[in-house]
């Protein structure tokens, strides 16, 4: 999945995610890495830079992390947030294991700017907010409050650039009032959003000369053959062999196969 979106349900949750996000690789647990804010509604409340686990905190809880100033009201129903995830093509990301620094500098930079493009298009065309009695009222957003993580690796410690962009439920609207998001429309998007972001990754690859193949929505390096993706794809074959050995032929026995397969993220080892 290219772009995905899961909600996380409670602040709790959330202050767990960005623990979970915050490790550096997630499980080297030697120090933290940083998280990025991003978003035209952070813009408004003048957040840049890193982003620290109190401004995390404050705004799930629909708070300017600043001021502490009460940006919008929570019921007890309130979602905090969701997580929007951008992962590159495997043959983007192996090309980015393979390759000295300064191309793989390049390559990441290309991610980030697509994922910026590609959430830059969600608030311009699909984020909205409701006001009025029980909400009938829908209103579009003038920008959102977003952290980004950025990462390296999956779970089976491959190579996987990809980004967490962590979308909060308070948004700014254009008379410069706070609501809260309609998740729908996040869930709606979602596929858009995603085939922003490959064009835009795609389309820098090419610029930067590298060969691409495009594949309907999609694209692949053509430089990485398909052998060495799967080399550096653990988690799929895991999958393939689950599927093989419990006969799982449909595409619901395939996610069973996915589930059963599935473990917590792996510390690296570390070089001596």
């Amino acid at each position: 999945m290219v772009a995905s979106i899961s909600a996380r349900k409670s602040v709790g949750a959330a202050v767990a995610y960005y623990k979970h996000m915050a490790q550096d690789e997630y499980y080297t647990g030697d120090r933290e890495a940083d998280g990025e804010w991003s978003g035209r509604g952070a813009e408004r409340l003048a957040l840049e830079g890193v982003v620290t686990k109190a401004e995390f905190e404050a705004a799930l809880n629909g708070s300017d992390p600043r001021t502490g100033e009460r940006l919008n009201q929570i019921g007890k129903s309130h979602a905090p947030g969701w997580d929007m995830t951008f992962s590159a093509p495997k043959s983007v990301s192996v090309m980015w294991a393979l390759s000295p620094p300064a191309e793989r500098a390049r390559i990441e930079q290309a991610h980030r700017q697509a994922v910026t493009a590609a959430t830059r298009h969600l608030e311009d065309n699909h984020a909205v907010t409701r006001r009025g009695r029980g909400g009938a009222i829908r209103e579009p957003v003038a920008g959102l409050v977003i952290a980004r993580f950025h990462h390296h690796t999956s779970r089976d410690l491959d190579p996987q650039l990809h980004t967490h962009a962590f979308i909060f439920n308070s948004a700014p609207r254009r008379d410069g009032s706070w609501g809260s998001i309609v998740s729908r429309d996040l869930y709606r998007a979602q596929k858009e959003v995603g085939a922003v972001y490959r064009e835009h990754l795609g389309r820098a690859l090419e610029r930067d000369g590298h060969a691409v193949r495009w594949q309907g929505t999609g694209f692949r390096l053509s430089a990485i053959p398909y052998s060495v993706e799967r080399a550096f794809s653990k988690r799929r074959l895991a999958i393939e062999q689950a599927a093989e050995t419990h006969g799982y032929r449909t595409p619901k026995g395939m996610e069973l196969a996915a589930l059963r397969t599935r473990h917590a993220k792996r510390p690296r080892e570390r070089e001596a």
